[in-house]
């Protein structure tokens, strides 16, 4: 027996392994190299960011606009505390309360602009 190596036969390149097919599996034509958990990650994440912004643009336009208006004051439950009622109506606090609406938008507008997919 001689070594080919040495009697300068030519050397076969191991075969390489066999590979799965890549054909669509499931229900949405998913392949291997696309699994569906991550997929469904990607999309829960978009939603999040779309309904932070949503709920943080609604939340602080209506707490810029609300303290400005007769029903901010004049309401149910501060009929009850006229303390209360005081401080509500004052308008450093009304407008504090428009500068947290402005702080609110800010925020979900720059998440909004910073949003990037991890890969």
């Amino acid at each position: 027996m001689t070594d080919p190596a040495i009697s300068g036969a030519p050397r076969r390149a191991p075969e390489p392994p066999p590979q799965p097919d890549k054909a669509p599996s499931g229900i949405l034509g998913l392949t291997e190299e696309q699994p569906g958990p991550r997929a469904a990650q990607v999309w829960m994440h978009r939603i999040s960011v779309f309904l932070f912004v949503l709920i943080s643009a609604v939340a602080g336009v209506l707490l810029i606009i609300l303290p400005w208006t007769p029903e901010w004051t004049d309401n149910y439950l501060l009929l009850s505390f006229p303390s209360l009622r005081d401080i509500v109506s004052n308008g450093f606090f009304r407008g504090v309360c428009s500068g947290l609406g402005l702080l609110d938008i800010w925020i979900g507008f720059w998440e909004a602009l910073h949003y990037h997919e991890r890969h």
